[in-house]
């Protein structure tokens, strides 16, 4: 399908389903779903360091991170609105939608991101406040305005934003900065690639017709399964370390390990199977696979990953910040 035609398609749908903006749509620029990783991952890292947290400094330096992660989803929307038109898992966000127009949400990403990184110098420290400049820095400019359109290594150096709110939790805590502090930001990290180039290739016909050259689109669907795991093989060992450093306890041993066992599994999977593979049709086109069965390999690595991460933060949550240490 041409980009004029996904127009076309896309200004029919909102001509059909005009409306007003509401509350949910401007609040929908600060990507909800992302940010609520951000504010639970921070929020580990915060309550890791060893010390008697306020309730209310801790409350206001989530907040903080969680407005920053907002600003950084505000600034990839209005920088992106021209591609997130042309793909279906995107097109219906409030600018591609018509609306929110792209002033209103860099208007929305510089309003956020100023309060957010003075709050959090006012209430923990410059060191922190720094680090969430850099990130919404890093995010919106290094990843949305470079990485994204002109390298499939984008989602490996980009995940670097992602992968930092932990980290500036644990320094907002005033935690030493120590191998502790840099193990849920390295877990992130090398979580990153496998989680979002399984979605990347049963999402890939949506990448190509943007001309994002996320790692299938550029490289291939089989280099692509195959660096899915050689990262969990990276990312397995790290997200068990925690467990010998005194980050993590005997509860979170167990968890990284079955967990990883899982998550090695279905990568293995994933890599055997024919995920995201072009598909060369009688009329001469070739098009993605898209069915169910050719991508569900892809389908539930994604899916698992998701919970995989969760549950592995979600223990060292228990562990230190409801004191369930074995």
């Amino acid at each position: 399908m041409s980009e004029a035609t996904f127009d076309n398609s896309n200004q029919m749908m909102r001509d059909k389903n005009a409306r007003i903006a509401s509350w949910k749509d401007y609040f929908a620029l600060l990507k909800p779903r992302v940010m609520s990783l951000v504010v639970f991952t921070a929020l580990v890292g915060y309550v890791c360091v060893p010390a008697n947290h306020n309730p209310i400094v801790t409350a206001l330096a989530i907040f903080a991170i969680a407005l920053g992660a907002g600003a950084s989803g505000a600034y990839n929307m209005w920088y992106d609105a021209d591609i997130d038109g042309l793909m279906k898992r995107t097109r219906m966000r409030p600018v591609p939608a018509g609306l929110v127009n792209k002033e209103e949400a860099l208007m929305m990403g510089n309003i956020c991101s100023a309060v957010s990184v003075l709050l959090l110098a006012i209430t923990t420290n410059y060191l922190a406040a720094g680090l969430l400049a850099f990130t919404i820095f890093f995010y919106a400019v290094v990843y949305s305005m470079w990485l994204k359109r002109h390298t499939p290594n984008n989602i490996v150096i980009g995940g670097l934003a992602g992968a930092l709110p932990p980290f500036i939790g644990w320094v907002a805590a005033g935690g030493a900065i120590n191998i502790n502090a840099f193990l849920p930001l390295l877990i992130i990290f090398f979580w990153t690639p496998p989680h979002s180039w399984a979605l990347a290739l049963y999402k890939a016909g949506d990448y190509a017709r943007a001309g994002v050259p996320m790692m299938p689109v550029a490289k291939g669907a089989k280099s692509t399964r195959i660096q899915i795991f050689l990262y969990s093989l990276l990312l397995v060992p790290i997200a068990i370390a925690p467990s010998f450093t005194g980050l993590g306890g005997k509860l979170y041993m167990g968890t990284s390990i079955v967990l990883g066992a899982l998550f090695l599994l279905l990568a293995y999977r994933c890599m055997m199977s024919t995920s995201g593979d072009i598909d060369a049709r009688a009329d001469g086109r070739s098009l993605y696979k898209d069915g169910a069965s050719a991508n569900k390999p892809a389908r539930d690595l994604f899916a698992f990953s998701l919970m995989y991460l969760t549950a592995l933060f979600a223990v060292l949550l228990l562990e230190h910040g409801f004191g369930l240490w074995f």
